[in-house]
């Protein structure tokens, strides 16, 4: 009998703890989306970076102002340790605007909108001039061969499919022809590429993004644009009428030899356990068009306020807390890559890295790159997340910047917000700061930072207290 009675004793104060651990739990995350919602600095820090700075390309003078600002932001902040790590970067500069038109018959021709791929070549001084085939993806080529692509422009049409719910499916179903379209189609002979922007809705505004010539070498490069999606629609039906016309089109753009650039890191020091590392971030770099609110001046600022939001309200870290602004993410990842390379070799134990790269929108949740235990650990956290409307917790990507930090025991993970409306901005000139709401971006850094505190309170080693209870 005092065995039974002993037994249930344990068992009413292990759930009585548990019971407080959660309420505990609850008021703190209460704090933090209060402290962002009342007080919060994202939306100010956005609007500096957006309308005082500006598009932040890879090795221009905009993103060189973005390194000195968020680095004296980070130190106002009062973190332990701020401090710049030195990368190179590719710089490609736009120059004049593009101009480009479809030809129909002599003197007859109509002004279409398009804008250089970041990478590309410049055409010819006079303008690239030729007839046009379409096709509908990197695999069609083979069907028409050089004999028919020779001397002609080739254009990628397929479209982002719009019954995809999750948007970056979408987007990752026809990116290929815009990353691979030029280094392909150089292959069969073709003078130019140009590519249906990578967006969601029809309208007037192409979308620029990354594209590479593979090993093509100098002289078998061709200049590549994307057209918006009205103007595709617009050829394309065209072309059904009339398969001779020719499209025109001019583009000054430029690749010059590598820069130095940085990326802009913060500390706090861990309480308990400082070699144990957990870095939460987003790329400070952006395409030139607008001024890379969304892609990626969101999750930069929303993971500056990560740190200030913990700090505010008096939560003391028991791992090594990094915030990482990793520059060139747009255009060829170095940043990722040097800060998980400087990593290694400082042989640094990283336990978790949390990304912000999918706009400024609603926060829905996260994904998660993590075994099935650490991910059922996540799991176990998910009432607490329900008063916010947090609800998407899925396995998946991280992120491209915290993704050579993949291995070992290293949980990555990624802030998804709803992404309906994002590939209407992604790349293009109107992700401007006009575009983000305030409640919505401050939400997405109350949510990271609801998530950090759990996972240096708790870990991802083992179920807590507070996970069983709940399951």
């Amino acid at each position: 009998m005092k065995k039974i009675l002993c037994t249930l004793v344990l068992s009413f104060f292990g759930i009585h703890s548990a019971m407080i651990a959660q309420s505990s739990d609850s008021l703190n995350i209460r704090k933090i989306y209060d402290m962002s919602l009342l007080n919060g600095k994202s939306y100010e820090w956005l609007d500096h970076l957006s309308n005082e700075i500006g598009g932040r390309l890879s090795g221009s003078f905009n993103a060189e102002q973005a390194v000195e600002y968020t680095k004296k932001e980070l130190e106002n902040l009062g973190l332990d340790k701020v401090w710049l790590q030195p990368v190179m970067v590719p710089k490609w500069t736009r120059g004049g605007r593009e101009f480009a038109y479809v030809q129909t018959g002599p003197g007859d021709t109509r002004n279409v909108n398009i804008t250089a791929l970041g990478g590309s070549i410049a055409t010819a001084e006079g303008g690239t001039k030729a007839q046009v085939i379409e096709v509908q993806g990197l695999e069609q080529l083979k069907e028409y061969g050089e004999e028919q692509i020779k001397g002609k422009i080739v254009f990628y049409n397929r479209p982002m499919r719009a019954d995809h719910i999750l948007t970056f499916e979408a987007y990752g179903g026809c990116v290929d022809q815009r990353y691979s379209g030029a280094e392909e189609a150089a292959k069969y002979g073709a003078v130019g590429v140009i590519v249906r922007s990578m967006n969601l809705r029809m309208d007037d505004l192409p979308h620029t993004g990354s594209m590479s010539y593979g090993d093509l070498t100098e002289d078998q490069k061709i200049p590549a644009a994307a057209i918006s999606t009205n103007d595709a629609a617009y050829l394309s039906s065209m072309l059904k009428i009339q398969n001779d016309l020719q499209v025109y089109f001019k583009m000054n753009c430029k690749n010059f030899p590598d820069v130095q650039s940085y990326n802009v890191i913060g500390e706090i020091t861990g309480s308990e356990t400082p070699n144990e590392i957990m870095v939460v971030g987003g790329h400070l770099d952006s395409w030139d068009l607008g001024d890379g609110a969304h892609d990626d001046g969101a999750g930069v600022v929303q993971s500056m306020e990560v740190l200030r939001l913990l700090k505010e309200t008096g939560y003391q870290p028991k791992k090594t807390l990094r915030v990482v602004l990793f520059m060139n993410e747009e255009n060829g990842l170095r940043g990722g890559n040097k800060y998980a390379e400087v990593a290694k070799e400082k042989n640094e134990d990283h336990v978790f890295a949390l990304e912000s790269d999918s706009g400024g929108f609603t926060p829905r949740g996260f994904t998660f790159n993590a075994s099935d235990s650490q991910f059922n650990k996540v799991l176990s956290w998910k009432p607490l997340f329900e008063p916010y409307l947090i609800h998407y917790f899925e396995k998946g990507s991280g992120g491209a910047d915290i993704g050579p930090l993949e291995g070992g025991d290293t949980v990555l993970a990624g802030l998804r917000p709803d992404s309906q409306r994002y590939f209407d901005y992604h790349h293009a000139a109107n992700d401007t700061f006009d575009a983000v709401n305030k409640r919505e971006l401050e939400l997405g850094a109350a949510t990271m930072a609801s998530l950090v505190y759990l996972v240096d309170k708790y870990g991802l080693d083992s179920i807590s207290n507070t996970a069983q209870l709940k399951k």
